[in-house]
């Protein structure tokens, strides 16, 4: 039996042509090699699987062909490219930073620098997973690296271009390599498919694209893997179950069930959703893909970026044009939030479900939200001025004089009604009649000028009620030191009514001096007395100023300490101070130091 090859390696691509998705970076190194422009050193970065490692080798292979065409690419039937192909050419070195990022492996790399090609023209020196490399070794390799020997040309592969060093990527010709689209994906595989006579269904080649994400050695890995386990024969619902992937129709059911509110319905197509094997977040991240597919598929010109098989883009288009936009961004929140709470939850399929049901009478909410009286109130379209009734004028006719008004009596109250006005107190002066009247909004009133002397009521009444019920202010108290030793030794009694006995202690062993007429100096020893008389500062200063009636008064604290209250502390000796005073007790020990010249470490 043939050795079996995967075919990521046996279709890999030996000329610029037949590398896939990234014309941008090929026409590039095929106009460089054909105009004699070629850079010393190339670093090559991008995702996995794109074509990296591939396109260092085909450039590394050209640039050594004894023949190169007019399109810029290898014969591949010269000594040098049949030896690359077969893999013994001495030109090409490949070195795996991944596994060797030690300053011992850029040093040997830098020491076979040295050495010219026996054969060809250059010496490429390819370094894959080059951001592996150790900062000792960045910096090993940078002087070869500047300025390497004009045979020399290094080709650097990295996934992180971020993790390199700037001073390395200030010395290279950067190419940035793309995800590979579907499309090109599709395609690819459609002729991979064709060359080994496997019948493969396009929608399940896309759905492989798909999951690829870009990345065409996944891409191939994945087609090998289903064409064993199909024996050759790729059908969408085959791939699906290899693949672990959900029905897009369970989704078009699911929706279906929750526009109609039929929870019931919802939870036994989750139900046998679950028995199938697949988990609720996988449920809840294809669900919430679905509702975004569907919500591009709301405008046209966002078409493109629709990532389905293209038997169920009709099907999207027909479900969009049947669910609100509204529904939809609230169905992308509640999934959001469910797959976002999924690892905390200790029932995973109760909390799946509970998502579910939220799906399902989620139109019914929406539409509670979007009544126009729910949550705001209603606007009116027009205002309407409010109808005020038309009253007529109505005179007061004169009374009897008989009864003579009191001056004491407050004045008559006026209650103006729908046209009728009432007093509750009759106005008995003859004088009323006689008096001018006022037209007060559209109602006539005679008003009757007192020139009386003024009532209670008035203003000048009040003041003189106020001023006699007003208490004569209490005498200033003058602060001298019996007055203040007599206010200060009250509070202290509040302080032991209070049981506040620390704060007593150090009351009593403060030391009170007037300064001016209206502060004075509370003298303490020590910050911890001064903290119990800070913590009474407001009630203290309250105090004082209502047992002096004295509201500018205030006080100083000042904090000296005692000097009989220090304790000593004794300090040893230094090895100086010890040497000194043995020198004084034994004066031979000075002679025999000096005698011997000997210097002591202090």
């Amino acid at each position: 039996m043939d050795n079996f090859i995967v075919s990521a390696r046996k279709y890999r691509p030996q000329t610029f042509n037949t590398v896939v998705g990234q014309a941008h970076i090929t026409t590039t190194l095929k106009n460089a090699i054909k105009n004699n422009q070629l850079a010393h050193a190339f670093l090559f970065c991008g995702p996995r699987g794109v074509g990296k490692t591939t396109c260092a080798r085909i450039l590394a292979k050209t640039i050594n062909c004894e023949n190169v065409q007019k399109d810029g690419e290898a014969c591949n039937k010269c000594t040098s490219c049949v030896s690359f192909n077969e893999g013994t050419s001495l030109n090409i070195h490949e070195l795996d930073a991944a596994s060797n990022n030690s300053v011992d492996d850029i040093r040997t790399l830098t020491e076979q620098v040295r050495f010219a090609p026996q054969a060809g023209k250059y010496k490429v020196y390819i370094i894959d997973e080059v951001h592996m490399l150790s900062s000792s070794a960045f910096n090993a390799f940078l002087k070869t690296l500047e300025e390497p020997p004009p045979y020399a040309i290094f080709i650097l592969a990295t996934t992180e271009k971020h993790k390199i060093l700037p001073t390395i990527l200030s010395r290279c010709q950067i190419f940035d390599f793309k995800r590979i689209t579907p499309n090109d994906t599709v395609e690819h595989l459609q002729e991979i498919c064709d060359k080994e006579e496997i019948k493969a269904d396009k929608p399940a080649l896309q759905v492989i694209a798909q999951k690829s994400e870009g990345c065409m050695r996944d891409a191939l890995s994945i087609l090998d893997k289903i064409v064993s386990f199909t024996n050759g024969k790729l059908s969408y619902q085959n791939t699906l179950e290899h693949l672990n992937i959900l029905d897009a129709d369970y989704y078009f059911k699911l929706v279906d069930a929750m526009m109609e509110q039929d929870a019931a319905a919802a939870l036994l197509l989750y139900d046998d959703i679950n028995k199938k094997g697949f988990e609720g977040d996988l449920v809840l991240n294809g669900f919430a893909e679905f509702i975004r597919n569907v919500l591009v598929c709301k405008d046209e010109r966002v078409t493109e970026l629709l990532e389905v098989v293209e038997s169920f883009k009709d099907k999207y288009k027909e479900a969009a044009k049947q669910l609100p936009v509204s529904w939809l961004i609230s169905a992308l929140n509640i999934l959001n939030e469910a797959e976002i709470n999924y690892r905390a939850a200790r029932n995973k399929k109760l909390h799946t479900e509970l998502a579910v049901i939220k799906l399902t009478y989620l139109s019914q909410a929406v539409q509670l939200v979007n009544e126009p009286g729910a949550g705001k109130k209603k606007l009116i379209d027009t205002a309407k001025p409010v109808a005020f009734r038309q009253l007529k004028p109505v005179e007061i006719k004169p009374v009897s004089t008989e009864k003579i008004i009191d001056k004491t009596e407050a004045p008559a109250k006026l209650t103006i009604e729908t046209g009728v006005i009432s007093s509750k107190e009759k106005l008995q002066s003859a004088s009323v009649s006689k008096q001018p009247s006022e037209n007060i909004s559209g109602v006539a009133v005679n008003v009757e000028e007192k020139k009386s002397k003024p009532t209670l009521g008035t203003l000048s009444k009040i003041r003189e009620q106020i001023a006699q019920r007003k208490p004569q202010a209490a005498e200033t108290k003058d602060l001298t030191e019996g007055n203040l030793e007599q206010a200060w030794d009250l509070y202290i009694e509040k302080l032991t009514e209070q049981k506040n006995h620390s704060a007593v202690t150090n009351f009593r062993l403060a030391k009170l001096h007037v300064v001016e007429n209206n502060s004075f100096e509370i003298t303490i020893e020590s910050n911890i007395q001064q903290k119990f008389i800070e913590q009474e500062r407001g009630m203290l200063i309250e105090h004082l100023q209502s047992f002096f009636n004295n509201r500018t008064l205030t006080y100083n604290i000042l904090v000296r300490e005692n000097p009989e209250n220090s304790i000593l502390v004794e300090r040893p000796m230094s090895s100086k101070e010890q040497f000194i005073k043995m020198a004084e007790e034994y004066p031979l020990i000075k002679a025999l130091k000096d005698r011997l010249k000997m210097d002591l470490d202090y």
